[in-house]
């Protein structure tokens, strides 16, 4: 039995996954009807729209099979995320990545499969909607695209999940998606004993910038600061706009003195953009850091407490001309 690679992105695939609240959630109609529509379409006895956790696949929806989940070193689903197209397997006892797999040596007894990765828009892959049958068997280009449209379908309905974590005008985590992602950074530093550090940005004058150039120059404002805050710090850290003009962002394994280069580099890129487009206005911001300590900060919750009161501490002193 071959057991399937790990992805490259797979910290970013699980913190994404993890973010949507979706796992060990209930039934939903919306996703039961798609894998019945896709058992009678295809004539197959299993259809399921499976999600790949870090150890396990677990099912959102699993028409014609009893159990939730299974070990994800035995699953075929683990194998069609790294493919961008259906996965199919005509009949397993003769593939030697799975003749010996237990799900086909035992229960359910699968023979065929095939399984079109579900995507968000980001590209991240989060499982698949999948087929088996307990005969031998093949899809034809036909039957391919419609196992395509309807795992489209899938992925529509979890992009509605998302969009209730997302940040509708900067696509970045908004405050409900931000603490779930950030906790679950925060849990795997605090286990693995690495530093942390939380900055909560305030943008200065933003009210004037609204007032003078109107609200739609108010949103590229927030948009071009949600851009500069995404190059600027590393694809490991959790970004957020909380609401307004506050942002936050965790650093993940990283002490002051890279916070400290990572607010040189945001700083850096807006003077960089303000210079390339003259607004007539410049964006700058007042920023509160607090360093994650486990024995004073049981939550996320407690770090954005204390950098919100650092940050309009920062704010006043900035306006006495005592810090940059």
């Amino acid at each position: 039995m071959l057991v399937a690679p790990i992805p490259e992105s797979e910290p970013t695939r699980l913190a994404t996954l993890r973010t949507l609240r979706i796992l060990d959630t209930p039934p939903e109609e919306r996703f039961d009807r798609l894998t019945r529509l896709a058992r009678r379409l295809f004539d197959v006895p299993i259809a399921l729209v499976s999600l790949i956790d870090e150890n396990r696949q677990w099912f959102k929806s699993c028409a014609g099979l009893d159990a939730q989940e299974t070990s994800r070193d035995i699953s075929f689903c683990g194998h069609a995320i790294m493919h961008d197209d259906v996965f199919m397997i005509p009949d397993a006892r003769t593939d030697t990545r799975f003749h010996d797999n237990p799900l086909v040596t035992g229960g359910p007894g699968i023979r065929f499969y095939a399984g079109q990765p579900l995507s968000i828009p980001n590209g991240t892959r989060l499982g698949t909607l999948c087929l088996i049958d307990t005969r031998p068997r093949e899809l034809d280009t036909e039957q391919c695209g419609l196992l395509r449209d309807l795992a489209h379908i899938v992925e529509q309905e979890i992009t509605a999940i998302e969009l209730a974590t997302v940040d509708e005008l900067t696509l970045i985590a908004n405050r409900r998606g931000f603490e779930a992602l950030a906790q679950h950074a925060l849990n795997v530093c605090k286990r693995m004993g690495r530093d942390a550090s939380l900055l909560f940005f305030d943008l200065d004058d933003f009210k004037r910038i609204n007032d003078t150039f109107g609200h739609a120059e108010g949103d590229r404002a927030l948009t071009i600061f949600a851009t500069a805050l995404r190059e600027s710090l590393r694809e490991s850290d959790v970004i957020g706009r909380l609401g307004g003009d506050e942002f936050v962002a965790l650093l993940t394994d990283a002490g002051d003195d890279d916070a400290r280069h990572a607010l040189d580099r945001l700083r850096d890129a807006l003077a960089a953009r303000d210079a390339e487009t003259s607004r007539g206005y410049r964006i700058r911001f007042s920023v509160g850091q607090t360093r994650f300590e486990a024995e004073r900060h049981a939550s996320v919750i407690d770090l954005l407490a204390s950098s919100d009161s650092k940050m309009y501490a920062h704010k006043a002193a900035r306006k006495n001309g005592q810090e940059r």
